[in-house]
């Protein structure tokens, strides 16, 4: 066989086998050119999941004329020039083939006009012959790439890209990694013409927050510690998670060298290590870690698609990691757990300005006994479901954190320990005529007798008169109270957090039918324990009538199939097994007492759903008193006075007659 070299289409469509895996993978080099080209806001156009149109456009530095052709040659670059510029790499892109590459395999057209020009030029290039075509164009300061019919001339190729949700589905992942790595740069994504995602430039810690809330999700933020450790030149930064926030999967694990996104074996076992005590088996740490190095220390050329890095000083990098990780972990527990977590349920409580302080015995305490009207069975059947809503304030997050932490069974049984605290709460006016139907039915749960005293509706001012109907909604009041009145009730103050509370609960209450189950697109795996199994099968019907449709797979492990509306945004890995450890308290009434267990599980459920939001507008506060109306067809508990309270004007009136 004659040696001979590669025609340059060849070896251009050889090289692409390596840069372009996918539709992904152009859009993961064509914007990281734009990152590297100084671009402050990336568009991205994607049509029919790549394979269709990718567009990139950015607002860099732009290409000169001159160059235009020459950036579509094969190992053409700006980003290094020597042997030394190899050896300590700063940008995303060196090798200088990507575009080549992603040439040879489609129809592509690069626009781009430099801030010393007034014209911008285009330069055209197909995969048959790579000849590039020169013409002038209208575009602003910076460039674009629009790559056509990808892999139009390697069937083979394309016959291989799967569906379209598919390769968007990479897509999408791929501008997540990105948005994370770069805050300060506005990236939006659009598919088939529609906008799909939109991360606007961070630039304060709330902006921050709120992109990884986008990308990483809600729990993600409530969970997350910052870490910032710097050692020798070698500095760690980012967030991870408590083990409250470990999923199980490993969807949420994004790290960085030096600007770089990587999937570096290294990095994650140090990672993995850290965790090692506080997470169990088939659980994975979610973290956002950013690691700057000295840029001869490491050397990312080892990997064709970048994806790997190879530090000089491994051991050192790996210690350093584990040890940054560790300490952050065993410092947020010595704060939580020791301290927190004893405070809030056995020992201490917590005053306004957060000192601790002992807790006085119930015959100590004057607000214990100021809590003395309200009946004991009443304490003890509130004490069994938790108290509306679910969201906690911020003054009482810490012990809500350190609550959902600990076992369900340890968090319920000791809730007795803060009776101080817990008394201030019960001392408030006796509960609506609806919630005392809810509760004399909660009597029935274990080691509670029947309730034998009868609770009234607490008592509306004299000068009051009381609320028959809500009425029209008037104006707003601190952002979550609206005004309203009626000829005959007058006016009166109504909570949207009781209101948002009601339309949950309303929402999950089973008629005959039961709840409507929507089945989940992709069923839930849950590893449960042994007894959160048996409480499903002993519960499962009240399951099934809440439209929470569970299938056991196997031993410890439940397929979770459709959940009702309400659940539809929930994050379904965390609130089924506490809804099964919570539901573990009336096993032993699945018979004799279905009712009780259906509204005690339906108002379980209200309190964790709830969300409440801490500014409303007039017109969100109307829809949401519709709904609650609708929903409860006339028995709105209009004589509870967390809900609504009526307004006396008698001594502001008696003020004008002065």
């Amino acid at each position: 066989m004659t040696i001979k070299i590669l025609p340059a289409r060849l070896a251009n469509q050889i090289a692409a086998g390596e840069v372009v895996e996918r539709p992904a993978s152009v859009v993961k080099e064509l914007v990281e050119n734009s990152l590297d080209s100084g671009a402050t806001r990336i568009d991205i156009d994607i049509e029919k999941g790549g394979a269709k149109l990718i567009r990139v456009r950015d607002n860099g530095k732009g290409i000169v004329k001159d160059e235009l052709g020459l950036a579509l040659s094969r190992h053409a670059t700006s980003k290094i020039h020597s042997l030394d510029d190899l050896e300590a790499i700063v940008s995303l892109g060196f090798r200088g083939e990507a575009l080549a590459s992603i040439s040879s395999v489609s129809r592509l057209t690069l626009t781009s006009r430099p801030a010393t020009q007034e014209q911008a030029w285009a330069a055209h290039s197909e995969g048959r012959d790579m000849a590039v075509k020169l013409l002038p164009a209208a575009h602003p300061i910076g460039t674009s790439v629009e790559v056509l019919d990808l892999f139009f001339n390697t069937p083979a190729r394309r016959k291989f890209l799967r569906t379209e949700k598919t390769e968007f589905a990479h897509i999408d992942e791929l501008i997540k990694r990105i948005a994370l790595s770069r805050f300060d740069v506005t990236i939006n994504l659009r598919h088939n013409g529609k906008l799909v995602k939109q991360y606007r430039a961070a630039k304060t810690d709330s902006q921050t927050e709120k992109r990884i809330a986008a990308v990483c999700g809600n729990s993600f933020v409530r969970h997350m510690l910052k870490i910032e450790l710097e050692h020798q030149g070698l500095r760690l930064h980012g967030w991870i998670t408590t083990p409250d926030g470990a999923r199980q999967q490993s969807d949420l694990q994004y790290c960085y060298v030096n600007g770089r996104m990587m999937r570096d074996k290294l990095i994650n076992h140090a990672i993995r290590q850290s965790y090692e005590t506080s997470l169990r088996p088939e659980q994975f740490a979610t973290y956002i870690l950013f690691i700057d190095i000295d840029p001869h220390q490491v050397d990312v050329n080892v990997h064709p698609a970048k994806h790997e890095v190879r530090f000089h000083q491994a051991r050192l990098v790996h210690d350093f990691i584990y040890q940054a990780l560790a300490d952050a972990l065993a410092q947020s527990q010595h704060i939580d757990k020791p301290e927190i977590n004893a405070a809030a349920f056995h020992q201490t409580t917590q005053d306004e300005q957060g000192n601790q302080a002992p807790l006085s015995s119930p015959s100590e305490s004057s607000d214990f006994a100021d809590a003395s009207s309200v009946p004991k069975q009443v304490y003890q059947a509130i004490e069994r479901v938790p108290d509306y809503p679910g969201r906690a304030t911020e003054s009482t997050q810490p012990a809500q954190r350190v609550r959902e932490s600990a076992p369900r069974s340890e968090w319920v049984e000791s809730r007795g320990g803060s009776r101080a605290k817990e008394s201030q709460r019960y001392a408030q006016p006796s509960p609506s005529q609806a919630e005392v139907k809810v509760y004399q039915q909660l009597m029935q749960t274990p080691d509670v007798p029947a309730m034998s005293t009868t609770v009234e509706p607490a008592p509306m001012p004299d000068s009051s008169v009381p609320v028959a109907s809500l009425g029209k909604a008037i104006c707003m009041a601190s952002g979550q109270f609206v005004l309203m009145a009626d000829k005959t009730s007058g006016a009166h103050l109504v909570s949207l957090a009781k209101a948002e509370w009601l339309r949950v609960f309303g929402q999950l209450q089973v008629g005959e039918q039961g709840l409507k189950s929507q089945p989940l697109l992709v069923p839930l795996s849950l590893k449960v324990d042994l007894s959160q199994q048996q409480t499903f099968e002993t519960l499962q019907s009240q399951f099934a009538l809440l439209g929470i449709e569970i299938k056991v797979r196997n031993p410890q492990t439940l397929m979770v199939m459709g959940v009702p509306q309400p659940l539809r945004q929930q994050n379904l890995q965390q609130l089924i097994p506490d809804l099964l450890s919570y539901a573990a308290l009336y096993t032993d009434q699945a018979k004799s007492e279905a009712n009780l267990i259906q509204l005690a599980l339906s108002k379980w459920l209200a309190d964790q759903v709830i969300s409440v939001k801490s500014d409303y507008t007039l017109s969100e506060a109307i829809q949401i008193i519709a709904e609650v109306e609708m929903l409860w067809q006339g028995t709105l508990p209009l004589h509870d006075p967390q809900f609504v309270r009526p307004m006396d004007f008698s001594a502001t009136i008696a003020a004008f007659n002065l």
